[in-house]
């Protein structure tokens, strides 16, 4: 990766890079590197949304490497790090992470440890891009293509700096278009910062059109609004309580609830929940074009959409399945996702569901994995009687058991009785009769609905302890590489197993505007209100009458087109030894069903269910668990540690949690209590990351001399 001096200093050279054609639709993500960067570009309406069309390229940096869950999800109450430690610094808040970028050298575990200087470089790359457009927006004649254009360039640079101020706090503000090497910069304030955002996005809300012009992906006037929401929100959080006085909260705030209700009302949820992110077929399909989607990451078939910044975000929810679940499920394109085991969903991930009626747990989690590989039964399993009920390709591989921490039938007794075989050797070989694990560790669960021996299965809680962390391979609870991930990613149109995926990735949707205008409410003291915002969502997410409650879809259908269907590449194999084309993979590995009626143990209904809440002083049990754990009181506290509840089961896993927690200041409280990793190290200067060392060490005076050591101590943020 460059340094930032050569992407801040010599932005002019970023737009030659950014070029586009000026076709709508997906077109516009294709580049042409035949323009050449000229004011008389800029003089036709053409030319000039051309130019423009380039600013989305920079979105896509954010999905194509480690740093897409590193420096958003990592060290937060949802999620955790599995037995893979790329990013660990991030989660665990070490040493390791600090204002330099870390390097096997410096302990990182490998090369691909998310560098704190990646967002600060490549936020500056696009801003200095935007600017240039900025600049020449006078050049463009008529005004539906200049408010376009500059419109365009305006909520880049907003949206950027909104990332910067979200980080790292207080940067360097540039909106001119450098000119020549400069290396002497000032550092504005956190207000002066954040005002800059909220400007940007203004500007674009008034330049910006209301259609998707460009066609799917599009930031129109509604994108600028959920942004321009979430920017005055943040001004009248917890993270700017030290000079936010001087703006009027009730101003702030009725602004942030008029925009939602602006965005809510153009850009309607989808009906189902299902629809946003598991009923996805394909390159471009209808479902990537629903209003709710504010923004998104563009990614399709064409070559420009791959490569160093594709779309990598497939690789990073899956349990490590290939190795744990003794050859039993094999990994490949036929299986939506890869199983890079990053992101470990915490207890708190899952408890904070609603497992009976809240359907977006059942359309998130994916819980079972279909048996894709013949693994013939060792002696082991014969001698506890499972190979009378041995299990066919097809049949469930893996299965996650997502019960409640209370539940009764799964106690303590279960596992308590021993059994014994003779193993070739004639050595007596101890085990846990009727325990749950892995396909390598003897067991005997029979699926009550299957009547099946189950190869691997993992319950959540046994006897009121959560249990999922141990059956990790290492037996390490704080590396676990078992545990039950998100299918928000998953891609079955990818033609290699670690090529990069086709579908896009949503950056913002009105599922969350509606939580940003619930959390204005509470801070306006309008509890009532607030409610009924939260209603209004959660409705979506119950299940309607007549609801298949354990129907499972997941990106993997997208594999129905895959070129590579009739191919013999991976390691699947049949009873006899034949190797399994991808599409017999894929046939017995997507298994369209949850563990619904297992987890829960209700009787089985089609009837609707209800997640409506009857006033705030009568918050879901779930809710109430986690607020006594963190110590919440008081009406305004208690809320808004709602709305982060509310955060999760709306949006678990979509990019920006960490942000949500640093601008509340409660993430040192809530990574305590629920990421044993983060919760030894994680304190208040974590609030921010450093700004980064290598563009602090690169600054000069105002005479052209380095910076001391004590002016260089004065750009870092405090504590690091």
């Amino acid at each position: 990766m460059k340094n930032m001096k050569n992407k801040i200093f010599l932005g002019a050279l970023a737009l030659t890079m950014l070029t586009g054609t000026t076709s709508c639709g997906d077109d516009f993500l294709k580049e042409d590197s035949g323009h050449m960067v000229m004011d008389g570009l800029l003089e036709t309406g053409e030319g000039a949304k051309a130019m423009a069309a380039g600013l989305y390229g920079n979105i896509r940096w954010h999905f194509g490497y480690e740093w897409a869950y590193g420096i958003t999800l990592y060290g937060t109450d949802e999620f955790t790090n599995g037995a893979d430690l790329t990013s660990e610094c991030w989660n665990t808040y070490d040493n390791r992470l600090s204002s330099m970028d870390a390097t096997t050298a410096t302990g990182a575990a490998n090369k691909n440890c998310p560098p704190v200087s990646g967002l600060w470089n490549e936020m500056y790359y696009g801003i200095s891009t935007a600017n240039l457009i900025i600049s020449r927006g006078d050049l463009i004649t008529n005004e539906d293509d200049r408010n376009k254009a500059v419109g365009e360039a305006y909520f880049l640079r907003g949206y950027n700096y909104y990332r910067l101020f979200a980080q790292y706090g207080a940067v360097v503000l540039q909106t001119e278009p450098a000119k020549g090497v400069n290396q002497h910069y000032t550092r504005a304030t956190e207000e002066e910062t954040l005002n800059q955002v909220i400007a940007d996005l203004e500007e674009a809300y008034n330049r910006l059109p209301t259609t998707k012009w460009r066609g799917n992906g599009t930031w129109t006037k509604y994108t600028a609004a959920h942004f321009l929401a979430k920017a005055l929100l943040f001004r009248q959080s917890e993270r700017c309580s030290d000079w936010n006085s001087s703006y009027s909260a009730d101003t702030d705030l009725n602004k942030v609830i008029s925009l939602a209700n602006e965005v809510i009302a153009a850009c309607p949820l989808a009906k189902d929940y299902n629809d946003l992110y598991a009923n996805w077929t394909g390159i471009d399909c209808a479902n990537e074009g629903l209003s709710e989607i504010l923004m998104a990451a563009e990614h399709n078939g064409d070559s420009n959409t791959k490569g160093r910044y594709g779309n990598r975000t497939y690789n990073y929810f899956n349990p490590q399945f290939s190795n744990f679940s003794g050859g039993y499920v094999q990994r490949g394109q036929y299986i939506g996702g890869m199983d890079f085991q990053r992101c470990r969903p915490t207890e708190y991930a899952y408890s904070i569901f609603d497992n009976v009626n809240d359907a977006r747990m059942w359309k998130t989690f994916k819980t079972i994995y279909g048996m894709n590989n013949y693994v013939k039964p060792s002696e082991a399993l014969k001698a506890i009687g499972v190979d009378a009920n041995y299990p066919e390709l097809g049949d469930i591989g893996i299965m996650f058991i997502l019960n409640k921490k209370d539940d009764p039938r799964f106690a303590e007794k279960d596992v308590a009785q021993k059994g014994s075989y003779m193993d070739g050797e004639g050595k007596k070989v101890e085990f846990d009769y009727y325990t749950y694990g892995r396909g390598g560790i003897p067991h005997t669960f029979i699926h009550p609905e299957t009547g099946k021996w189950v190869p691997n299965v993992f319950p959540t809680f046994l006897g009121g302890e959560y249990v999922l962390n141990t059956y990790g391979v290492n037996g390490n609870p704080a590396q676990s590489n078992v545990f039950c991930g998100i299918n928000k990613t998953d891609d079955g149109t990818r033609t290699g197993e670690k090529n990069d995926a086709y579908r896009d990735v949503i950056m913002a949707r009105t599922g969350e505007t509606y939580l940003v205008k619930a959390e204005a409410e509470v801070r306006l003291g309008k509890y009532s209100d607030a409610i009924t915002t939260v209603n209004e969502l959660r409705a979506r997410g119950q299940w309607k009458a007549g609801e298949d409650r354990e129907y499972y879809v997941d990106g993997s259908i997208a594999f129905k087109n895959n070129t590579t269907a009739s191919a013999t590449l991976g390691k699947c194999k049949n009873a006899s030894g034949a190797k399994l084309t991808n599409q017999e993979a894929h046939n017995v590995s997507f298994i369209q069903k949850n563990t619904y009626y297992l987890s829960t143990g209700i009787e089985r209904t089609t009837e609707a269910s209800n997640l409506q809440i009857a006033s705030h002083t009568q918050l879901p049990a779930e809710d109430e668990a986690v607020l006594a754990a963190i110590g919440a009181s008081g009406d305004k506290e208690r809320m808004i540690h709602f709305i982060l509840n509310e955060r999760t089961r709306e949006c678990l896993g979509e990019w920006n949690r960490w942000e949500e927690l640093s601008r509340t200041e409660t993430l040192v409280k809530r990574a305590k209590a629920f990421n044993p990793e983060a919760a030894p190290n994680v304190a208040e200067k974590h609030l921010l990351r450093p700004i980064p060392q290598v563009f602090i060490d690169a600054l000069v005076d105002e005479n052209g001399n380095n910076l001391s050591d004590a002016d260089k101590d004065k750009w870092q943020n405090p504590g690091w």
